[in-house]
């Protein structure tokens, strides 16, 4: 791995740029193959045309042909603050869908912590693609990191890139005071009332059977599929054993980047780092 620094319509609006157009973006169910609906919001993104007079009804197909399609932490949502942030800025690259996790905001079942939610982005993936972009950039944040790393590898060459941010390397880590409280949310009956109650989180209360493959063991499945893994170096979840176990385990096919005072996910992921994730994910698409 080679290491760098480094639908219901929602709303529309309109960029000053009189030759960019935002067009629509549209909410939606999807359904997942063990029948979970899955809350999503597609966001056609900023098409850039030659000049005022050529602007087409944007009612038709999306102009652009990369679509990231986004995966967020555990305890997060379509609706939260800092996914709308992460989408607003990779829409300035392509097309975007966001999706609620089961358990999650408006989605249905109940979160199983990185296991069933393969499902969830698959459908998501699928979604896409029906929309009618040829490729697809799968953008996955801690628990969503972990996720797209096992959809990549359980379902090859469904997308065209892949980057994991903030992600585990292996399963039921402890070793940090935040793992150790998710532990306690995950496990005991209190505190799944308070994912259920304070953080609007469903949460399964069965264990694994099977314990699902694993981040690590999931990176080597990915090639040839281009693959970007970011982290921080001031994370308090994960530290860079984690980073540095993926990156080995993807050899050659990867690219690591260490990113200086980062802290964890889509809230320590600054708007210069994502349009670098996004500037990444453009090239490494085809």
């Amino acid at each position: 791995m080679r290491n760098r620094s480094a639908g219901q319509v929602a709303h529309s609006t309109v960029r000053p740029n009189p030759e960019t157009r935002r067009q629509e973006a549209f909410r939606t169910f999807l359904h997942t193959t063990d029948g979970i609906p899955v809350d999503s919001v597609y966001d056609p993104g900023a098409v850039v045309y030659e000049s005022p007079e050529s602007l087409p009804d944007t009612s038709g197909t999306p102009a652009r042909d990369l679509v990231f399609v986004i995966a967020h932490g555990f305890t997060g949502d379509v609706d939260r603050p800092h996914v709308r942030r992460v989408a607003g800025v990779l829409a300035r690259y392509g097309a975007v869908l966001t999706f609620s996790f089961r358990g999650h905001g408006r989605s249905g079942g109940r979160s199983t912590v990185g296991d069933k939610e393969v499902l969830d982005l698959a459908a998501a993936v699928d979604r896409a693609r029906s929309l009618g972009h040829a490729r697809v950039a799968t953008v996955g944040f801690s628990m969503g990191g972990s996720v797209v790393l096992r959809h990549a590898a359980l379902y090859p060459r469904t997308v065209d890139a892949v980057v994991s941010v903030s992600a585990p390397a292996r399963w039921y880590y402890r070793g940090t005071a935040p793992m150790r409280r998710l532990h306690w949310l995950v496990t005991r009956p209190e505190g799944r009332l308070v994912g259920r109650y304070g953080l609007r989180t469903r949460i399964h209360h069965r264990d694994w059977d099977p314990v699902p493959l694993s981040p690590a063991e999931s990176v080597p499945l990915i090639a040839p599929t281009p693959l970007l893994v970011v982290h921080g170096d001031q994370d308090g979840y994960f530290p860079l054993d984690h980073p540095r176990m993926l990156a080995e385990a993807a050899a050659d096919h990867g690219e690591l980047w260490v990113e200086h005072g980062m802290g964890h996910a889509e809230h320590a992921a600054d708007d210069a780092l994502l349009a670098r994730i996004a500037d990444w994910a453009v090239g490494a698409a085809g």
